[in-house]
């Protein structure tokens, strides 16, 4: 629900606004005077702010340079003064619109008309779906298969809300994506959207970066420093690998996701923040909790809506959506108008992409980078065995009394899991053709189905 700060010395005039704009369905707070009003904002950030220019201990321009030009909140002057040069002076000073004494409650209710609420989201975010069932597309995101449908549906319901999210999944399956998604899906949007890698921070630096510094904290501090939770006052931040964050931080993380204030390292000044937390991890959270990695209490108020991304093996066919939108993308860079050639669509589609959609996106720019200029299709390139594969036998045990046959079923089976299921690969690691190989996984009775894009032959995949 939206909010709106109410600021003016004369309490009928207040109640005059606040019977408007509650009639409006939006949330209110008041204030007679600037102190007041900044202590409003410090508990909650307004989705608009009505303030009288003149107040008993300052003016309405002090309390717009305290949001700042940037906030995005739309700010109206009130003005008992009914001239022209009022309103450009008002308009001048950064408000979004003026009101004049005694208060019109029609342009009250105009003003508010333009303000984005969650009913508006929730049409947006239908519209979005609309999207989705006619090119695969939500928002930012990609994809058409079930498991992309259930995370599409997730985000609409959680989206317009203020609740944490935890995003988990494996590396490489675009949980910042989805991060942004959710800002953009929010009441939020108009605000800074700021992502944090835990894992990629120095532990002797995490602090000041989340909460800032003042000169002289430290050895080096020659400056002040605005830390993330300052600069994404009122809008989200994207906590990316939280259980790489040191634990002694997630106290002080935990406490002011409770209480919304926080204190810049070298002093003992408090400060106010409205931030929505995004957290992600490809760790089991579980997990991580109890080899002491992530804070149990952190934990559950991180987790209040946990959201499941799928790997790329388990999206089917948005692996081909997703690499000829890269492709795509490549093609407008660089001025060229490349195909996938049939033996590259059969690889994208056997291969199980244990680097998921990040490890998709380097091959198929491998595979244009690789192609000839002139050429109007990409370079068949190997696929590289990815480091994230999962761990395979680099040797064979054959015991003593082995028939050659099974020894050679087990050398082949072996050698096509170090390959990561990609038959030319291994067909040509074993000294042998790819219809040989074929021929002895019918024989073994594997699945000659997943065939890889080196032949662009034989049976599609399934």
């Amino acid at each position: 629900m939206a909010h709106a700060l109410v600021v003016d010395d004369d309490p009928y005039i207040r109640e005059a606004l606040v019977a408007i704009v509650e009639e409006d369905c939006l949330t209110t707070a008041t204030a007679g005077d600037l102190r007041e009003a900044r202590i409003q904002l410090a508990r909650q950030m307004p989705d608009v702010v009505f303030t009288d220019l003149h107040l008993p201990d300052g003016t309405g321009v002090e309390l717009y340079e305290d949001l700042g030009p940037d906030s995005g909140i739309p700010f109206v002057v009130i003005t008992g003064n009914a001239t022209v040069e009022s309103a450009v002076n008002a308009m001048k000073m950064g408000a979004t619109d003026y009101l004049v004494k005694p208060i019109n409650v029609e342009r009250v209710k105009a003003v508010l008309s333009r303000l984005p609420r969650a009913g508006d989201l929730k049409a947006e975010i239908g519209s979005l779906r609309s999207e989705l069932r006619r090119m695969g597309r939500f928002g930012a995101m990609l994809g058409n298969s079930p498991a992309m449908q259930r995370v599409y549906d997730q985000i609409s319901r959680v989206a317009p809300t203020n609740l944490s999210v935890m995003l988990v999944g494996e590396s490489g399956t675009g949980k910042e994506v989805a991060a942004q998604t959710l800002h953009a899906l929010s009441l939020r949007r108009k605000h800074e959207f700021l992502a944090v890698n835990c894992g990629a921070i120095s532990p002797n630096l995490i602090e000041s970066e989340m909460f800032g510094h003042e000169r002289g904290a430290f050895t080096g501090a020659e400056r002040q420093h605005n830390g993330y939770f300052e600069r994404a006052n009122g809008g989200t931040l994207f906590l990316d690998e939280i259980t790489e964050m040191p634990i002694e931080l997630q106290v002080k993380l935990l406490r002011v996701l409770e209480t919304g204030v926080f204190m810049r390292v070298g002093t003992t000044h408090e400060m106010a923040t409205d931030v929505r937390v995004i957290a992600a991890t490809n760790r089991d959270p579980a997990r991580a909790v109890a080899e002491g990695k992530l804070r149990l209490d952190l934990y559950h108020r991180l987790n209040v809506f946990p959201i499941d991304m799928p790997p790329l093996r388990e999206r089917g066919n948005d692996v081909e959506l997703l690499a000829q939108s890269f492709l795509d993308d490549l093609n407008e860079q660089y001025g060229t108008a490349k195909h996938f050639p049939p033996a590259v669509k059969d690889m994208l589609l056997s291969y199980t992409w244990p680097g998921n959609v990040r490890e998709l996106k380097n091959y198929v720019q491998r595979a244009h980078i690789m192609s000839r200029p002139e050429a109007n299709s990409t370079a068949t390139v190997p696929l590289q065995v990815s480091l994230s594969a999962p761990d395979v036998r680099s040797t064979v045990t054959i015991s003593y009394g082995t028939s050659l046959a099974d020894a050679d079923r087990e050398l082949i089976l072996a050698t096509l899991a170090q390959c990561g299921g990609v038959k030319a690969r291994a067909a040509e690691a074993l000294g042998i053709s790819l219809k040989t190989l074929y021929n002895r996984l019918m024989e073994y009775g594997a699945s000659a189905t997943n065939k890889s894009a080196d032949d662009g032959t034989g049976p599609e995949q399934s």
